[in-house]
Order: structure tokens, then sequence, then C-alpha cells
């Protein structure tokens, strides 16, 4: 499996600005104080720690929350930001197709954009179900890059969206993984009774995140060594006149999946 965002600084940096509510707000209504939590492919680990804070402030224990990536930069990001924030949730390397857990150990498994990374995702969801305890949920959310729109349209925003999904799909993954939640669950075997579908977005607009949003995908391009120099140049502007339009808009649409095990 290549991870097509890398662990570059701009890739964690976008990934530590997510938050549990902005992300896996679907699954919390599923979290109280005795839950054991697996956050797979937790990156810098910003969603675990607000998934840990919530278990502590319910009184249960911070340790109770595991995150587990497959590299150890993240990883390392990911112990460092528990030390800033006083959490003690517990980080460790480890591969999503083959959990290093007795069967049963989680009451909830989350994995936040990660099955669109993988070669065989409905592998992944009976690993992720295998971990977990009867009774317990598998909680995944996925983006749809071909869904995503925007306006205004530079050409090199377009190229962006393709040449991403172009790369994802050579590394291995499915970019638009989000429409494909519920087929690769039920290929899985999970029955429709254990299943509940939904949807939602992350969003930007002028004076709302665009500027952001533009300069981290700038910089994200510039340290990927899989984009040609004319490409990375097109795709930066085609960013950066996005951002400079006071009308602009972006939209990222999500898949969300809860498997009741």
């Amino acid at each position: 499996m290549t991870y097509t965002h890398g662990h570059g600084p701009a890739a964690l940096a976008n990934h530590v600005t997510r938050t549990a509510q902005d992300s896996v707000a679907f699954v919390l209504p599923y979290l109280h104080r005795d839950s054991r939590v697996l956050d797979v492919g937790c990156g810098p680990g910003s969603i675990t720690l607000d998934l840990a804070a919530l278990i502590a402030g319910e009184g249960g224990a911070a340790s109770q929350v595991i995150g587990v990536e497959n590299t150890p930069a993240p990883v390392e990001a990911a112990q460092q930001l528990a030390h800033q924030r006083g959490i003690g949730a517990v980080f460790m390397t480890g591969d999503a197709r083959a959990l290093p857990f007795p069967d049963g150990t989680f009451d909830i498994v989350v994995a936040h954009q990660v099955l669109q990374h993988l070669g065989d995702p409905v592998a992944a969801l009976r690993e992720f179900a295998r971990v977990t305890a009867p009774g317990g949920v598998v909680a995944v959310r996925d983006a749809d890059y071909d869904a995503m729109f925007f306006h205004p349209q530079p050409a090199g925003l377009l190229d962006w969206q393709r040449d991403y999904r172009r790369r994802a799909r050579a590394n291995g993954g499915e970019p638009d993984a989000g429409r494909y939640l519920l087929q690769w669950a039920r290929a899985a075997g999970f029955g429709a009774g254990q299943l509940t579908y939904s949807t939602t977005t992350w969003q930007y607009s002028s004076g709302a995140g665009a500027s952001w949003l533009a300069d981290n995908w700038v910089r994200r391009t510039c340290d990927s060594d899989a984009v040609t120099a004319e490409a990375t140049d097109r795709i930066c502007a085609g960013w950066r006149t996005w951002s400079e339009d006071a009308a602009a808009v972006f939209v990222m649409p999500h898949g969300e999946l809860l498997i009741r095990v």
C-alpha cells in the first residue's frame, strides 16, 4: 500500500486540524466511559485525542483509546501532540490489514480516510470487525474525490482533481471511496440490518478557509515527487487563482458507514 498523500509536513499540518466533531461525529453517540476505542490510520492523532478526552471527561481513562499508523512519522507527531495536550492516549505502529490485537479487543473501531488508500478494503473491514467486540461498532468515513465540486474552476484545479485520482488509483487505492462503503461492507459479509450509511461535507469558501486550503495544497503539491514540475506549476496556480476569487467555494463530500458487529 502506498499512501498517496504521504506524511510530509504539509500533509500532517492539514490532518492535525481534524477533530472528532468535524470528522467522526456519527460515532460520538456510541462513546461512553468504558469504551475501548481503536483509531486505525490515526495520522497525527488529533481525532484520537479528542475521543480520549471525551472518554476521560465521562470518568474513563484516556489510555482506553489507541491510535495505529503504519509508519513512524505520524505516530511520533501524535505522541508529541498527546504530550502537548496532556492526554494519555496510546499510539503505535501497526498494519490496518493485520491489526496486532486479539479478537474482540475494542468496543469502537474508527477508520477515517483510510479505506480509500487500501487495495483490499473488504478485507480491511473484516479485520476491523474481528477486533471489535460483539455489540460494538465499526465507523468508517471516506471522501469522494470525483464528487468534490468547486467554483471557480481554473484549469489547474481541474488538473489537481484528475491528477490526484490518477495517482491514487496507480497506488492501488480508490479515491472515490465514499460512494463504495456500503458495497464493500456487503461484500465483507455484513447484513443490511447492521449498516447505517450517511453523508457529510467539509466546506471552504472565501473568508472561511479558502486561503488555508489552497496554501496547504500548494505545499503538499510541492512536497510531492510524483508530480512533474510543469504539472506542479499548473496545479499551484490553479489553487491560488481559486482562493483569490471573492466567490470561491470548495465542497468535499464524504460517505460515512456505521457497522454494528
